[in-house]
């Protein structure tokens, strides 16, 4: 049985086993959902018997002070019964719900993914060159990271830093047997740099420091030793380096930085880009950054037809600045891909786009906004829940709800963002990335080295329009 043959098996299996988890969900939120009301109905019980108690007490005291409080005491009781009944009802709601609840988030957000761990695999093992100074806790977090990356994923690290503070990091926090059995297992090879290009640097300074971390990680690619490379550093400076070490993509005028966002249907992300590279755009700029993102959306989102949407102020095609009228006309003159007109600020998370392309200017504001939404929304939630007992009955089933809740809107939370338009495959971390972020990031990497990204990219160098 050829390979090709044996990968569409092996996705039809995937399929039928992901219709069958999201039947089972289906069942269990049934199920916790009667569990929820049950409990809820035996907290209105305890506080009617709380209530009832009260006026019990109440008048057995006007009877007999003895006897009061020996009715005092039974009403604790009870009400105690009562209360340990709603939190174990909430607690087996929990449990029951936690490990079933499926988040298939396109290979990108979930490390337990059925097809995440059929595509994986089927996989052979990739080199990703790993820049291990760059990010606000490196580089203890960014090696952790790595290390529990190494053992989900098939992949191999050139971790690239100093290599006297890589092992004092390990030593630190745990992690120097583990370290040592992944260089003699041939899973991680520490590869010696200089000092990384601070965040307060300008971009720049990569041009006169050649032996920076970025710099030395990023010849790795051009050098066909690593199939990409993750930096949680200076995102101008990653964008710097990439563009002189391995350059752009013919064609290309600026490279672009895609987010994805979550939108309400959570197994369809959509890709905002760009989102901090280039934050003076012209027309042609925003056109590449469309046919950059039409390719990502299909070959990593697995979407067939992606829907481009153009950030603006209103949905009518005469809206908007000098800039967005006239990337409106480029858009709508494009075959190549399915534009969908305007998109206004309220329909980025609707999930009616795919792609969504804007100025490097707004998409980064765009970008540092949602990141706030997640803790403001769950401050809010918690703020609003009602004190007492019954608050704290209703926070035991609302909490695990409320963090998915905060972690789908925290861009932080799914590890990375892909630098497109550059002749390799860069993912750009979050400055404060700890190791569940770069795990993430990694995958990320990954997947896009493994559906062949950047042979679809280079594509773009027959259309007309780039060559014109």
């Amino acid at each position: 049985m050829g390979k090709e043959t044996a990968q569409k098996i092996n996705k039809s299996r995937a399929i039928r086993r992901l219709v069958i988890w999201y039947k089972r969900n289906s069942a269990v939120t049934s199920i916790v959902g009667t569990a929820a009301s049950s409990a809820a109905t035996a907290s209105n019980v305890a506080g009617n018997m709380v209530s009832g108690a009260g006026s019990v007490v109440t008048t057995a005291s006007n009877v007999a002070g003895n006897v009061a409080g020996n009715v005092v005491s039974s009403a604790e009781s009870v009400v105690n019964t009562a209360s340990s009944v709603v939190s174990n009802a909430s607690s087996i709601a929990k449990n029951t719900l936690q490990p079933l609840v499926f988040d298939p988030l396109k290979r990108l957000q979930n490390n337990d993914s059925i097809l995440d761990r059929v595509e994986e695999s089927q996989s052979k093992r990739i080199w990703i060159a790993v820049d291990g100074m760059g990010g606000d806790y490196a580089p203890g977090p960014i090696l952790e990271g790595c290390l529990e990356a190494i053992s989900r994923l098939p992949i191999n690290i050139k971790f690239v830093g100093n290599i006297e503070k890589v092992k004092d990091a390990a030593e630190k926090t745990g992690l120097a047997e583990l370290l040592e059995n992944e260089i003699n297992n041939n899973r991680l090879e520490l590869i010696d740099s200089g000092e990384p290009i601070g965040m307060n640097e300008e971009a720049t300074a990569v041009r006169k420091r050649k032996n920076a971390s970025i710099n030395v990680a990023m010849d790795l690619v051009r050098n066909n030793k690593a199939e990409a490379v993750y930096s949680a550093g200076n995102s101008g400076a990653m964008m710097a380096s990439a563009i002189f070490r391995i350059g752009r993509l013919k064609g290309i005028e600026r490279p672009a930085i895609g987010a994805l966002f979550p939108t309400r249907d959570q197994t369809r992300p959509v890709l905002v880009l760009d989102v901090g590279a280039n934050t003076d755009c012209k027309p042609s700029y925003l056109h590449q950054f469309a046919l950059l993102g039409n390719i990502y959306a299909k070959d990593v989102l697995q979407v067939q037809k992606p829907r481009i949407g153009l950030l603006n102020i209103g949905e009518e095609e005469c809206k908007g600045n000098d800039l967005s009228l006239k990337t409106f006309e480029l858009l709508s003159s494009e075959k190549s891909f399915d534009f969908g007109g305007n998109c206004e600020g309220r329909d980025v998370l609707s999930g009616s786009f795919d792609v969504v392309v804007c100025d490097g200017f707004t998409g980064n504001i765009l970008l540092k906004f949602l990141e706030s939404v997640g803790g403001v929304l769950l401050d809010i939630l918690r703020s609003e829940l009602p004190r007492g007992r019954r608050g704290k009955v209703g926070s035991a089933f609302l909490k695990s709800n409320l963090l998915r809740i905060k972690k789908r809107l925290d861009h932080a939370e799914h590890g990375g963002a892909l630098l497109l338009g550059v002749n390799g495959i860069c993912v750009i971390g979050h400055g404060s990335s700890k190791s569940l972020s770069v795990v993430s990031a990694l995958r990320l990497a990954h997947s896009a080295v493994n559906h062949g990204v950047m042979d679809n990219l280079n594509q773009l160098q027959k259309l007309q329009v780039l060559n014109s």
